[in-house]
């Protein structure tokens, strides 16, 4: 396998993992890097090739994906001891896929230009199952000749890639737009179906009549229907919505902006942290609310 088909991974969990899989299923060679060994010794078992280091990883990747929680840790995957950035070279590109700040995207980028990296703000929506099926949306923003390069790569990862633009921190905000939505809808979603329950309507023909109605978003569905069944089994962390749409807060906030219903919808999400549901899946809105 040439090293134009082998790209590094780190960071598999849900959705990097999930990255991983889909790149393996289409034949790509990848190298994965993870803190936790169990998850590189489960991708060894996948065909991956484990790297204990970043900069491990990047020598011989054509592009990496970082795939981590936050700015603090993709600093750390990239400048840190071992970052991957020491290891690239001119022409390979760095794929920020977490949700973080616009000026963290922005500063990360600038950063790796110094050596001649490329970097492609890359946030993903959809979740480690579309992820791995290759239906995920992918939010890029990145130089034109830079997404015509990695074409192969983006376009294996993805069939629903959007171009945002050709600056970095764009991919970001676009994220922050859609996360903030989303953040929204579930609160409403499990507002009304708490309401649901209290009312004494039976939860899942209730959902039923909103998802052919009006009331309907698709993560609200999702999440719902797990709620109905008292799965709270962590696909995306309460965490997760409750970083995004703080982050989507700040975006607003340095942009001048200020909506109703956003920082309604964050309380929400940190009322739930602090009653000790961060670390279920965001599904446990329901929980929450239903105790109101």
């Amino acid at each position: 396998m040439t090293a134009a088909r082998t790209v590094g991974v780190v960071g598999v969990g849900n959705m990097g993992g999930a990255m991983a899989q889909r790149l393996l299923a289409q034949g790509w060679r990848v190298q994965v890097c993870d803190l936790d060994p169990a998850k590189l010794a489960e991708f060894e078992g996948f065909g991956a090739v484990a790297r204990s280091t970043p900069s491990q990883l990047a020598i011989d990747s054509v592009a990496i994906i970082v795939c981590v929680v936050d700015a603090d840790q993709a600093r750390e995957v990239l400048f840190g001891e071992h970052g991957a950035a020491a290891a690239l070279q001119p022409g390979q590109a760095v794929l920020l896929c977490p949700t973080i700040a616009p000026q963290d995207v922005e500063d990360i980028a600038a950063r790796l230009a110094l050596g001649g990296i490329a970097t492609i703000d890359a946030p993903m929506s959809g979740g480690p199952a579309r992820a791995r099926d290759g239906s995920m949306s992918l939010m890029l923003a990145c130089a034109d000749a830079v997404f015509e390069r990695h074409r192969a790569l983006l376009e294996a990862l993805s069939s629903k890639i959007f171009r945002i633009s050709e600056r970095p921190g764009d991919g970001a905000r676009t994220k922050l737009v859609n996360n903030l939505l989303a953040g929204i809808n579930l609160v409403g979603a499990a507002e009304a179906m708490a309401l649901a329950q209290r009312l004494g309507l039976d939860l899942g023909r209730t959902l039923e009549v909103i998802e052919q109605s009006s009331g309907q978003s698709w993560i609200g569905s999702d999440r719902m229907r797990r709620a109905i069944a008292g799965d709270y089994a962590p696909r995306a962390h309460v965490s997760l919505l409750q970083k995004d749409t703080r982050l989507a807060l700040g975006a607003a906030e340095a942009a001048g902006f200020s909506g109703p219903l956003g920082a309604a919808a964050h309380d929400a999400f940190e009322r739930a942290a602090q009653q000790g549901l961060a670390g279920l899946d965001d599904a446990a809105l329901f929980k929450l609310l239903s105790r109101s």
